[in-house]
């Protein structure tokens, strides 16, 4: 059973961090702990984790505060996941364990997540997309890496779908590329459409 701070540290990081309207917020910890349940305690011990891994930012009298993605943050985020996805490709293609029936189930569920409603879902399909290949990989330490980033990569890929009335078909081609060149074993091709699809997102959340 999880802890009090446990669960409010999964409820935030999963629910409110990844939520775009949340940005520029600040969390109000009776709130939050009347929804989830708890008490105050728990979430303040929970704040402080989310803060350590700067994703919240504490403000004396004024509690935490869910600052905006950065065009360094942005720029970061996608310089880590092109680094991980990339040697994922390249492995798991070397090794002939690429996951692609796997991925192919979860690009089904993404393809039925089309639409305004499911904006949050349809990205957290896309993390899973890309984690499911990380994990094929089977470096542990590599996998925690890449679900750290989890509660950036979907706010952001949230965002960007919000500023591109198109994006949700466009990562689905996106996707539809990468697992061709994965199923092929063409690790080149595989690395080129992560480094395209990538990319374009990035071009649209720096584009603001």
């Amino acid at each position: 059973m999880q802890s009090g701070r446990e669960k409010a540290y999964a409820y935030l990081k999963d629910s409110v961090l990844t939520d775009p309207e949340m940005q520029d917020r600040f969390l109000s910890e009776q709130e939050i702990a009347d929804r989830i349940g708890v008490s105050r305690t728990p979430i303040r011990e929970a704040l402080l984790l989310l803060a350590a891994e700067d994703l919240v930012r504490l403000v004396p009298k004024r509690g935490a505060h869910i600052a905006r993605l950065s065009g360094r943050e942005i720029g970061e985020l996608m310089e880590m996941r092109s680094l991980i996805e990339r040697y994922a490709a390249e492995r798991t293609t070397e090794q002939g364990v690429a996951p692609v029936e796997e991925m192919h189930r979860i690009l089904a569920d993404q393809e039925d997540l089309r639409g305004e409603h499911n904006a949050k879902d349809f990205i957290a399909a896309d993390h899973r997309f890309h984690a499911t290949l990380v994990a094929a990989v089977g470096n542990t330490l590599m996998s925690r890496q890449y679900d750290a980033l989890r509660s950036r990569q979907i706010r952001a890929g949230v965002i960007a779908l919000y500023r591109s009335g198109n994006r949700q078909e466009e990562v689905l081609s996106e996707h539809r590329q990468i697992l061709d060149a994965l199923a092929t074993g063409d690790a080149g091709a595989a690395c080129a459409a992560i480094d395209g699809h990538i990319r374009a997102t990035r071009r649209i959340l720096l584009a603001a």
